[in-house]
């Protein structure tokens, strides 16, 4: 018998209707991820009974489970013949909005940041709009064919272009939770399931390898195939993986995109890395009596952090952020990753207070590193997460 390849893996997601309860998956739930660390640990509390010895005398059975995982997964392009991309679940359970839909459009009009399509566009204030493998989002609606975007579009669209379809991610006054699968091969190796699966931490990082996406949280149980009992996260039995079919996808250099910071207009091009953090405090409700696990989820006040990296240079829009960060005036922060249609990601955060970046000077280059830079905003609307 020989090992198990770690390349012998396969995830799913989706999102349950009820906490706890796995969701059943199919074929078009299968995710690019690159690592799943789960873990399962007793609350092991400290005995204090005195035995007349100094041996242990065990943990009793019931006591209560703490689960957590991370999650790794590449970004890739978005099928056309999909609804929506296939960390969909994922992304829904960190914001806790519902997805916000844009069918697409053609060009009337474009001047500067104002966009004018031929007929009623239908978008709502931070919705994604995509144009000529660029991706924008809408600052204010002027009129049912006219919104002005964050940013202008570098590409010189003119009227007639076609605008392509979005589906945008915003923050909402809840959580749900999602079901995650961990497959493997051969059939009979060690099968799990994260049940109840809450995502606490969203990350995006720029200018790595590739583009990718961590969700790090807390579950309410780990189900595996080898210990199963009927029950388990609402389950009867372990449940088949659905057909395997070919996963083939492209990877995204982490160096292809865009950045713009400060007040929507300037577009820096020395931007070194960067991360988007949503961090949504959960506090599982885990510590009531009669309970051995969590029984729904609970978030906090949502965090939403920027850190990013440039080199200086002496002209006057960086000197504004500096500015900005000393007079702790806010600014607009905006990532495009990618840069062709199918393959795009925007992440926007509309008002940003910048802290007085350090200077990083033991290299050749003098280097400003803006830190835990925090997003605000009114009600629900400090990121906007957007895929075309």
């Amino acid at each position: 018998m020989c090992y198990i390849s770690t390349n012998q893996n396969r995830f799913y997601s989706a999102l349950e209707q009820a906490y706890g309860f796995v969701a059943p998956v199919y074929d078009k739930n299968r995710l690019p991820a690159v690592k799943l660390s789960a873990t399962q640990e007793l609350e092991k509390a400290e005995r204090r009974d005195k035995t007349g010895s100094r041996t242990f005398g065990g943990i009793p059975h019931g006591v209560r489970r703490r689960t957590s995982f991370g999650l790794t997964t590449y970004m890739t392009s978005w099928a056309p013949a999909d609804v929506a991309p296939t960390y969909d679940p994922l992304f829904v359970a960190a914001t806790g909005g519902t997805p916000r839909l844009f069918g697409g459009g053609t060009l009337a009009a474009i001047s500067g940041t104002q966009i004018t399509f031929t007929s009623a566009h239908g978008l709502s204030a931070g919705q994604g709009i995509s144009c000529g493998g660029e991706i924008r989002f809408v600052r204010s609606i002027v009129d049912g064919q006219t919104v002005r975007v964050n940013a202008p579009f570098t590409n010189s669209p003119r009227p007639g272009w076609p605008v392509d379809r979005t589906i945008t991610y915003c923050p909402g006054p809840t959580l749900g939770s999602v079901s995650i699968y961990d497959y493997w091969s051969p059939q009979n190796a060690v099968h799990r399931i994260l049940a109840g699966a809450a995502i606490d931490v969203l990350s995006l990082n720029i200018n790595g390898d590739f583009h990718e996406f961590r969700f790090k949280g807390a579950a309410g149980d780990l189900v595996d195939s080898a210990s199963f009992e009927s029950g388990q996260g609402g389950l009867t039995g372990f449940p088949a993986e659905p057909t395997v079919t070919a996963l083939d996808y492209p990877v995204i250099p982490g160096n292809l995109g865009q950045a713009w910071l400060g007040s929507g207009t300037e577009q820096f091009l020395t931007v070194t890395s960067a991360e988007i953090e949503l961090d949504n405090n959960l506090d599982m409700r885990a510590r009531e009596f009669g309970s051995s696990g969590p029984r729904c989820v609970t978030p906090g006040q949502r965090a939403v952090r920027a850190n990013f990296s440039l080199y200086e240079q002496p002209d006057a829009q960086t000197k504004t952020l500096y500015q900005a960060a000393r007079q702790r005036s806010p600014i607009s922060v905006m990532f495009q990753l990618g840069i062709q249609t199918t393959q795009l990601c925007g992440v926007y955060l509309k008002s940003v207070v910048p802290e007085v970046p350090e200077y990083e000077d033991d290299e050749a280059r003098l280097e400003w590193r803006f830190r835990h830079c925090r997003a605000q905003g009114t009600i629900d609307d400090e990121i906007y997460i957007a895929f075309a």
